[in-house]
C-alpha cells in the first residue's frame, strides 16, 4: 500500500484556506480591473526553447523539465532509455524534453505578444493570475508551485506606466489591510552605468546577478563572487563605493550623480527614479534601493520590489520592472513592455500572521436546514431552493439524526442560521429560525422566509 504524500514544495489547501487565497485574488483582480487591464490565460507548460535563456544561468536551472512521452512505444524506449541515462550524467538532455513548465507568467505573455501582435490594440494592458513552478528549495516563503498575480502593459514607452503600478501597490496592500509595507525602486541603466564606468557596459547582467544575492550572502561574499568572474580590485572598490550609497533618496540620487552621472544611461536612469518618486501617491513609502537588481536578464529600466512589514520575516512579497524588448526574443522586436507580479502565497503568510482576514471571509453555508424526516425535508427541500434563488447559500443536512448532531455540524462549518421544521412546523405551516451567533430564535411562516434578513 502506498502512504499518501505531497511532492516537496507543493501544498493542499483545504476550504478555509482557499477563501482566504480567494479573498487575495478578488482584492488583486478588482484593483486590476479597476485600471482597465484585461484577463489572459496561457497554458501550464511551454516549449522548452521559449524558457530556456529567458532567465539567467542560475534561474535555468530552476526550470522544470517535461519528460518527452514515448515509453509505451516499443520502437522509441531504446532510444528514451540512452537519453535520459546521458541526463542523468548531466551530458544531454537534447530529444528527451521539449517541454517545461513555466518559470514565471512574463515569458509565456512575452510569446503571446509576440505571437498575436498584428491583431493587437496597443498599449495593450493584462493580468493574469496563474500557476509557475520552480525546482528551488522550499523553505518559508518559498514553494516549487506557486501562484502569481501578473499585471502588464506592452506598447508603451510612457513613465505613466510606472506611476500607476506605485499606485496599483497602494491600492492592492491597503484593501487588504498590510501596512507598513515598503516599495524599493532602482533603474536597469543605473547598473549598466556602474559597468560602463567599471570599463564594460556588458558586464552589467553579471554584476546585477552577484548583487541580487547580496541580502542573502552579504557584502563580502558577494565581492568574493565577482572576483571569480574576472573583476579587478579597482572594479570591486567602485562597486562597493555603490553598494554603501545611503540616506534619504534625494541623498541616494546625487551620489549616484557623482558616481555615474557622467554616463548618458546613468543620468537617464535617475531622471526617471526621480520623476516616479516625485508622482508616487503622497502617503507610500517608496525607496530608491541601489542595490535592487533582480537578476533576470529581460529588465531594461525601472524595476521594483515590494518587501512586508519589517515584524514577519517574509521580504519580496511583489517585484516587477520595465523589459523594452523581451518580444525581440521571440523575432519581433521594438515592442515595449513593463509590469509587476504579487506573489500570493507570501501575501497570504503575511496576512495570516499578521491576522488580516476579515471575518467575513469564512463564511460559506448561510443557512443550514435541519432534516427531521421525509415530509419534513421535503418541505425543507422546497424552502431552500428559494432561498437559493434568491442567492443565499444553503445546506439540508443529509440524514435524519438527533438534533445534536445536527447542531454541531453547523458550529463546525461556522454556519450562521439554521432552520428547523418539525411535525408541528409542518402541519402549522410555519419555520424556526435559530442565529447561533445571537442564540436567539424567531417562528415565522414558511412562506415569510425569502424575506427574512438573513
Amino acid at each position: 500500500m502506498t502512504k499518501p504524500s505531497l511532492p516537496q514544495g507543493t501544498r493542499d489547501f483545504g476550504p478555509e484556506v482557499v477563501r482566504k487565497r480567494n479573498y487575495i485574488f478578488s482584492c488583486i483582480k478588482n484593483v486590476f480591473e479597476l485600471y482597465g487591464f484585461q484577463p489572459l490565460e496561457t497554458p501550464a507548460f511551454e516549449n522548452l526553447d521559449t524558457l530556456m535563456g529567458k532567465y539567467g544561468a542560475e534561474g535555468d536551472k530552476l526550470i522544470f523539465k517535461i519528460l518527452n512521452n514515448g515509453l509505451d512505444n516499443v520502437e522509441k524506449q531504446v532510444q528514451i532509455k540512452e537519453d535520459f541515462e546521458k541526463l542523468l550524467q548531466g551530458k544531454s538532455s537534447k530529444g528527451l524534453t521539449e517541454r517545461a513548465l513555466r518559470y514565471d507568467l512574463t515569458i509565456p505573455f512575452a510569446r503571446y505578444v509576440a505571437t498575436n501582435h498584428s491583431q493587437m490594440l496597443f498599449p495593450f494592458k493584462r493580468y493574469q493570475i496563474q500557476p509557475v513552478w520552480r525546482a528551488d528549495r522550499p523553505q518559508k516563503g518559498r514553494y516549487r508551485e506557486f501562484y502569481q498575480c501578473d499585471v502588464d502593459v506592452v506598447g508603451s514607452n510612457s513613465l505613466l506606466n510606472e506611476i500607476e503600478f506605485c499606485c496599483i501597490y497602494h491600492d492592492v496592500f491597503s484593501q487588504l489591510g498590510i501596512k507598513d509595507y515598503t516599495v524599493t525602486i532602482n533603474h536597469r541603466k543605473i547598473l549598466i552605468a556602474l559597468a560602463t564606468i567599471c570599463g564594460d557596459a556588458d558586464k552589467m547582467s553579471s554584476i546585477a546577478s552577484s548583487i541580487d544575492k547580496l541580502e542573502k550572502i552579504g557584502l563580502e561574499k558577494v565581492k568574493e563572487e565577482l572576483q571569480t568572474k574576472g573583476f579587478s580590485k579597482k572594479q570591486l572598490d567602485l562597486i562597493e563605493k555603490y553598494l554603501l550609497i545611503s540616506g534619504t533618496n534625494e541623498e541616494k540620487l546625487i551620489s549616484l550623480t557623482e558616481l555615474i552621472g557622467e554616463t548618458e544611461t546613468g543620468n537617464k536612469g535617475i531622471e526617471e527614479i526621480r520623476k516616479v518618486i516625485s508622482e508616487k501617491p503622497k502617503e507610500q513609502n517608496i525607496q530608491l534601493d541601489v542595490t535592487l537588481a533582480r537578476g533576470l536578464n529581460y529588465y531594461t529600466g525601472i524595476i521594483f520590489e515590494a518587501k512586508a512589514p519589517e515584524q514577519v520575516k517574509i521580504g519580496s512579497i511583489s517585484g516587477g520592472g520595465r523589459y523594452d524588448d523581451l518580444t525581440g526574443l521571440f523575432g519581433v522586436p521594438n515592442i515595449p513592455g513593463v509590469g509587476i507580479s504579487f506573489g500570493v502565497d507570501r501575501i497570504y503568510d503575511v496576512m495570516e500572521e499578521l491576522n488580516l482576514f476579515p471575518t467575513t471571509v469564512h463564511s460559506g453555508t448561510q443557512v443550514l436546514f435541519f432534516n427531521l424526516g421525509e415530509k419534513e425535508s421535503s418541505c425543507a427541500f422546497q424552502l431552500m431552493q428559494e432561498l437559493r434563488h434568491k442567492n443565499i447559500s444553503c445546506e439540508l443536512f443529509h440524514e435524519s439524526v438527533k438534533f445534536d448532531k445536527q447542531f454541531k455540524y453547523a458550529e463546525k462549518k461556522n454556519i450562521p442560521y439554521v432552520v428547523i421544521i418539525g411535525s408541528k412546523e409542518l402541519e402549522d405551516k410555519t419555520c424556526t429560525i435559530k442565529n447561533l451567533q445571537k442564540g436567539s430564535q424567531e417562528n415565522l411562516l414558511q412562506h415569510e422566509i425569502v424575506t427574512y434578513p438573513f
